[in-house]
């Protein structure tokens, strides 16, 4: 597999590079995170700051383990933060059951930003600053303008 053309790195003596990484991840979970808090769910501003900043941190540890870092070591952290956080946005999900006896799920939109959130602290991670905020973007426009057209799709219905 060839390499990127631009390594993603860091050195531990760093300070400034990892700080940077670390504060993004932080800063991109916290505008995901204001967004649902702001809308009152359960998983909010701290939660996904929280989930973008781990996810961060478990991704620099193999880039910083070695100077040029295994594809392979990134990867399967990669990997295990995408099978935990599966296990979280299970337990956002709840199931009730309405008096007509049809199911009524929550907390899908919820589970699916905790997920958005622990990748683009993968992102900011990796040092892809540009994609990390251009991801935080569609998301923010998906959860706003998306609540906004499923709100007119309702009074059609009415």
């Amino acid at each position: 597999m060839a390499t990127p053309a631009i390594a993603f790195g860091v050195h531990p003596n760093n300070w400034g590079d990892l700080a940077f990484r670390l504060i993004l991840a932080a800063l991109v979970g916290g505008a995901i995170g204001w967004n649902r808090e702001t809308s009152g769910k359960a998983a909010g501003l701290r939660t996904h700051m929280m989930v973008s900043l781990g996810s961060a941190l478990f991704v620099i540890v193999p880039l910083l383990v070695n100077s040029s870092p295994s594809e392979e070591a990134v990867s399967r952290a990669i990997q295990g933060i995408a099978t935990g956080i599966g296990f979280i946005g299970a337990g956002e999900i709840v199931q009730q059951v309405r008096e007509s006896g049809k199911p009524i799920i929550k907390g899908l939109t919820s589970a699916a930003s905790t997920w958005v959130t622990a990748a683009l602290g993968i992102v900011a991670a990796c040092g892809f600053w540009q994609v990390s905020l251009i991801g935080t973007a569609i998301a923010l426009v998906i959860l706003i303008g998306g609540k906004r057209l499923e709100h007119l799709a309702d009074r059609r219905e009415e």
